[in-house]
C-alpha cells in the first residue's frame, strides 16, 4: 500500500518542485520509501513524465521493491498502490515463460506481465490496485484502477498537463489545479453525505472509474472497461469471469470465501483482523483459523460501559484461538481525535471517524496490515436496505397503477399524517414523487440512502437546483438500468456495492487508515468471491430470518449463537452526544456564521437543519454533513 503521483508534460518540462512536493504530500501514505524520475519523450523536448511513489513496505521489505520501478528489457516504468494477492501464481508462470526476476515483490510481476501479455494483463490481476505504467515503446502513459474500486486513483487533464494521484489534495497542492469547488460535487455530497464518483469535490478532478484503463498520450486519451460489476445472476453467467461457468452457484461460495482469506495473508510483514465481534468480522477469524492460521486479532474497547462490546470479541477471541489485543480507548480519547480525523479527510464526508480512530490505535500498537469485514452486508445482504428497497419497489409499482388523478391526493395525506422526522420526509418524498412521476424518484434505492431527501437539498443548495438535479438523474440512471436484470436483492447488491460502498466505506477507509500508514484488506470484495455471489439468487441471501445466511452457511465452522443473533451494530461513536455538549459551541459558530457563499449553501437553510437537530426532529447526521462541507472548504480551498 502506498502513495502514487504523476504529471504528464504534453509538451515542455515537468514543473520544478512538482515532483517533491507530491512526495511530502503522500509521506503519511508511504512513510518506509519513496522515490521519483523523470522521463524524457521522445523525440526529444517534445515533452516529460514524472512519476512519484511513497511506499509502506509489505511485500519485499529489501530495496529491491523499491519504486518508480523499471522494466530494464523494455524501458517501462511503473508506480503502483496496493497488493496483488496471486502474485506468486503469476510469477511461477511468467517464470515458466522465460521471465527472470530480480526482486520477490508483486511490481516486478506486474511489469513481466505486461511486458508478456500487454495489456490483457491487468484483467488477470488479483488484489486491490491502482497502476501507472509508462509504455515507452508507445509513448504512453497507462492508468489503471481495481475492478471493485478499493484503490482510489484521480485525475486532473488541462491544455497543458496529465496529473494523477492517490489522494484529490495532492492535485489540488500541485498548483497547477484551480481551487474551485464544483457543484455537481457539492450536490452528490447534499445528497449523500459523499461525493459520487467520477466527481469529486473540486471542479475538473475526477475518478477513474473501477475495472477501468486509461491511455494517455500526448494528444490523446481513451479509457476502456475490462470488468464490470455482474449486470445477470441467478445462474445466467452473463457478464461473469469466463473462467467460471454460470452454473456454480452457491456450491463455489465456501470455496471462494477459503481461497479469498487465505490469499489476502500473504505478506512478509505480520497481518492482523480487526475484530468488531460481529458477523463479518468473526467470520474472518473463523476462516484464518481454518486455514490454519493463529491470527492477531485487535479490537478497540471503551472505557464507557455504554459503548463497550468488548465482550464479543473476546467471545469469538476464545472461541478461535486467537492472539488477541484490546486497545483501549475512551470518549474523551476519541472526542481529542477529531480534529485530527477532520484534518486527514481527502474529501468531505459524513463517515470515516471510526475508521480513523480504531486505524490510529492498531498503528500505535504496531499493526501494519489488518483484514477487515467491509463489502460483507454488501454481497451476502447485511443491511435493511435489502428487506426495505425491494418492498418499496412492489409500493411504487402498485401505486403508479392508480389513476393518476387520485395519485396526488393519497400522497398529499399521507405527507399531512406522518410526522416530521427523517424517515417520515422520505416516505412522503417518495409518495410524492411517485405522484409526480418526477425521474429523480426512478428507484427506492436511491432514497433509501439520502443523507438530504430532494427537497432539502433544493433548500440547502445555492446553485442552479435544477441544473443539479439533472446532472444527479443522468449519473445515476446507467446504474438503475445495468441492474435491472437482477433479480430485487441481488439489484441492492449491486446498487451498494456500485455506490454506497465505492464512494463512503472504501473511500473513507483508504485516506483514514493511510493517514496512520495502515494498509487494510477486504477479503470479502476479492473478485471471484464478488462474482460467485451474484451467481446466487437473491432469495438465498435473505432466507428463514437468518442474518446472513449464505455467509454463515458456507464458513465451514459454526460461530457462536451470541455472535450470530446479536442485533446489527456497527462500530459507534455518541455524536448524538457530542453535538449537543463538548462539540456544540464549534459546530454552532461554523454552520451559523456567513461563510457559506463558497461552499454553494444557503446559509438561512443550514440553520434551519441545526435548529431541527436541537429540536429532536432529524439526526445528528445532517447538522453533522455540513459542518464536514464547510470545515473541508475553509481547510481546503
Amino acid at each position: 500500500m502506498c502513495g502514487i503521483f504523476g504529471i504528464f508534460a504534453k509538451e515542455g518540462l515537468v514543473p520544478h518542485g512538482i515532483l517533491e512536493n507530491a512526495t511530502r504530500a503522500l509521506a503519511h501514505r508511504g512513510p518506509d520509501d519513496c522515490g521519483a524520475v523523470t522521463i524524457d519523450l521522445r523525440p526529444e523536448g517534445s515533452g516529460q513524465v514524472g512519476l512519484v511513489h511513497t511506499r509502506l513496505s509489505i511485500i519485499d521489505l529489501s530495496p529491491m521493491g523499491h519504486q518508480p520501478m523499471q522494466d530494464s528489457a523494455t524501458g517501462n516504468w511503473i508506480v503502483f498502490n496496493g497488493e496483488i494477492y496471486n502474485f506468486r501464481e503469476l510469477r511461477a508462470e511468467l517464470e515458466a515463460c522465460g521471465n527472470c526476476f530480480r526482486s520477490h515483490s508483486d511490481t516486478e510481476v506486474i511489469l513481466a506481465a505486461y511486458r508478456t501479455w500487454g495489456a490483457k494483463s491487468f484483467d488477470r490481476l488479483r488484489g486491490m490496485f491502482a497502476i501507472a505504467m509508462w509504455d515507452a515503446s508507445l509513448q504512453t502513459l497507462l492508468l489503471v484502477r481495481d475492478p471493485m474500486g478499493i484503490k482510489p486513483l484521480y485525475c486532473y487533464d488541462s491544455e497543458e498537463y496529465f496529473l494523477f494521484s492517490s489522494e484529490v489534495r495532492t492535485l489540488l497542492g500541485s498548483g497547477l489545479v484551480p481551487r474551485k469547488i464544483d457543484p455537481r460535487g457539492v450536490f452528490t455530497f447534499l445528497a449523500f453525505g459523499s461525493v459520487y464518483e467520477p466527481q469529486t469535490i473540486i471542479e475538473g478532478i475526477y475518478a477513474l472509474a473501477p475495472g477501468q484503463i486509461a491511455s494517455i498520450a500526448s494528444c490523446a486519451i481513451s479509457t476502456r472497461k475490462y470488468w464490470s460489476l455482474p449486470s445477470h445472476g441467478g445462474g445466467q453467467g452473463e457478464g461473469l469471469n469466463p473462467r467460471h461457468g454460470g452454473g456454480e452457484g452457491r456450491t463455489s461460495i465456501s470455496c471462494r470465501l477459503r481461497e479469498a482469506v487465505f490469499s489476502h495473508l500473504v505478506s512478509d510483514v505480520p497481518v492482523g483482523v480487526f475484530l468488531s465481534g460481529g458477523i463479518d468480522s468473526s467470520a474472518l477469524v473463523a476462516l484464518s483459523s481454518n486455514a490454519g492460521v493463529r491470527p492477531a486479532t485487535f479490537s478497540l474497547v471503551f472505557r464507557e460501559a455504554e459503548f463497550d462490546e468488548a465482550k464479543f470479541s473476546r467471545m469469538v477471541a476464545r472461541h478461535f484461538g486467537s492472539d488477541h489485543h484490546e486497545l483501549l480507548i475512551s470518549q474523551q480519547d476519541a472526542l481529542a481525535d477529531v480534529p485530527k480525523a477532520l484534518q486527514a479527510m481527502d474529501q468531505p464526508t459524513i463517515d470515516g471517524i471510526n475508521t480513523f480512530l480504531v486505524s490510529a490505535q492498531a498503528r500505535r500498537a504496531g499493526v501494519k496490515v489488518a483484514l477487515t469485514g467491509l463489502g460483507a452486508d454488501e454481497l451476502f445482504a447485511g443491511y435493511s436496505t435489502f428487506r426495505d428497497v425491494p418492498r418499496l419497489e412492489r409500493l411504487s409499482n402498485r401505486f403508479t397503477m392508480l389513476p393518476p388523478a387520485l395519485r396526488r391526493p393519497v400522497a398529499a395525506s399521507l405527507g399531512a399524517v406522518i410526522g416530521k422526522k427523517d424517515r417520515s420526509r422520505k416516505i412522503s418524498q417518495f409518495a410524492s414523487g411517485l405522484a409526480t412521476e418526477e425521474e429523480r424518484t426512478s428507484h427506492p434505492y436511491f432514497l433509501a440512502r439520502n443523507l438530504f431527501v430532494p427537497l432539502e437539498c433544493e433548500a440547502l443548495y445555492a446553485g442552479d437546483c435544477a441544473v443539479a438535479e439533472r446532472d444527479l438523474a443522468d449519473l445515476l440512471q446507467p446504474s438503475i438500468d445495468a441492474s435491472s436484470g437482477l433479480d430485487p436483492v441481488n439489484r441492492v447488491s449491486y446498487l451498494e456495492s456500485h455506490w454506497y460502498m465505492r464512494n463512503t466505506l472504501l473511500r473513507d477507509s483508504d485516506f483514514m487508515s493511510m493517514a496512520h500508514g495502515l494498509e487494510l484488506r477486504v477479503p470479502f470484495l476479492d473478485r471471484d468471491l464478488v462474482e460467485a455471489c451474484f451467481r446466487v439468487p437473491g432469495k438465498e441471501k435473505l432466507k428463514n430470518g437468518t442474518p446472513k445466511p449464505l455467509l454463515l452457511e458456507n464458513l465451514g465452522v459454526e460461530l457462536p449463537r451470541e455472535i450470530v443473533d446479536r442485533p446489527k451494530r456497527g462500530f459507534t461513536l455518541p455524536f448524538e452526544h457530542w453535538l449537543r455538549g463538548e462539540l456544540r459551541p464549534i459546530v454552532e459558530d461554523v454552520l451559523t456564521k456567513n461563510s457559506g457563499s463558497e461552499v454553494l449553501l444557503n446559509r438561512s437553510a443550514v440553520s434551519a437543519v441545526w435548529n431541527r437537530f436541537l429540536g429532536g426532529e432529524t439526526s445528528w447526521s445532517r447538522p453533522w454533513s455540513l459542518f464536514v462541507l464547510k470545515q473541508w472548504c475553509e481547510r481546503n480551498l
